[in-house]
């Protein structure tokens, strides 16, 4: 069965297959609307139903009704939707690249950083902080964010944490060598930043979550974005802060950065910030009602964050923006994203 999605006070609509989520329709239709886990984690794609009734994993909602995760809702009727923001998809904003293996190398154990090279005559063109897909040679996909700022177009480079038992990780990984070829596609995302002369940012990050923040940095830097930026970057010990003496350069060299290393389960030596990484953020700065905050990394610290920030330090809600990391693979249970995969 096919349903008709329109969308409100706007000349759109589009069809959608029965089983098919809203996102996914609008995307085969020409459209793009504002998403990131695709997994119904990091709210990017969050919605009001105006009419109609969907199927949100196992609960049923019949509009109206607001905080209808466009990602993971299922249509199962006409409906009359009101996105944050809908437009026309630009078919030449995405590239498919067969990218060279050019450099590969391990900060710590469980990290590594794989360069990669396109073409001499390609480049591609993207925002600090959205994400490509890798086909790996069995056909299935990788999503990964991008650690380059967009000024190296020529190429990319990733952050991948060892995960055991991993698809990607243990298998693909363990047997690339240099030169070998990957399929990549770019780029993919919502997750960039929102730029305002009077804006004053947090970023959160957990272990990998760094690489979107470190393009999105890269690129501040570069431009000369001076807007202040307060990093707070989570592990359990310091070598989960794998590239941490980067961000020292960045906090010596330019006033307008700090850098907040927390650790959770720290050696006996350390002598930074303890505890949960988003209970540092509010110990520093109680009230964010005037800040924007970027987390990425693991799901429940960006949960917990989310909630935290609005009902505790007065965050609203449209300026917390989130990239939630999970295993590939992951089931919709608990809540997942396939984005940014881990292994």
């Amino acid at each position: 069965m096919t349903y008709t999605i329109a969308v409100e006070d706007a000349d759109i609509s589009f069809p959608c297959n029965d089983g098919e989520t809203i996102l996914v329709a609008a995307e085969r239709a020409g459209f793009t609307m504002p998403y990131s886990c695709r997994k119904g984690v990091c709210a990017s794609c969050e919605g009001f139903l105006s009419k109609g009734n969907v199927k949100q994993r196992s609960k049923e909602i019949v509009g109206p009704s607001g905080k209808v995760l466009f990602c993971s809702a299922t249509a199962k009727s006409d409906l009359t939707i009101r996105p944050r923001r809908i437009q026309r998809h630009d078919p030449l904003a995405r590239k498919n690249i067969q990218a060279r293996v050019f450099r590969m190398s391990r900060p710590t154990d469980d990290v590594a950083i794989l360069q990669l090279r396109f073409p001499a005559s390609i480049r591609a063109k993207f925002k600090a902080g959205q994400y490509l897909r890798i086909r790996t040679p069995d056909g299935d996909e990788r999503s990964f964010s991008m650690a380059n700022p967009p000024q190296q177009s020529d190429g990319v480079q990733l952050h991948i944490r060892h995960v055991p038992g991993g698809e990607f990780s243990e298998k693909v990984l363990a047997s690339l060598r240099l030169d070998d070829k990957l399929e990549v596609e770019v780029p993919f995302g919502e997750f960039y930043l929102r730029e305002d002369e009077q804006a004053r940012y947090v970023f959160i990050a957990t272990g990998t979550g760094f690489a979107p923040l470190k393009s999105i940095l890269d690129d501040m830097i570069r431009r000369g974005l001076n807007r202040e930026v307060r990093f707070y970057w989570g592990g359990r010990s310091k070598a989960d802060l794998y590239l941490a003496d980067t961000c020292e350069k960045w906090a010596k060299r330019y006033p307008w950065f700090t850098f907040v290393p927390v650790l959770s389960q720290p050696d006996a030596d350390w002598s930074g910030r303890r505890g949960l990484l988003h209970a540092a953020v509010l110990d520093d700065l109680a009230d964010l009602s005037d800040r924007r905050v970027y987390a990425c990394g693991n799901p429940m610290m960006i949960d917990a964050a989310r909630s935290e920030f609005e009902t505790l330090g007065g965050l609203p809600r449209d300026h917390f923006y989130a990239d939630a990391f999970i295993p590939s693979g992951s089931s919709d249970t608990p809540p997942a994203r396939l984005l940014q995969t881990v292994d």
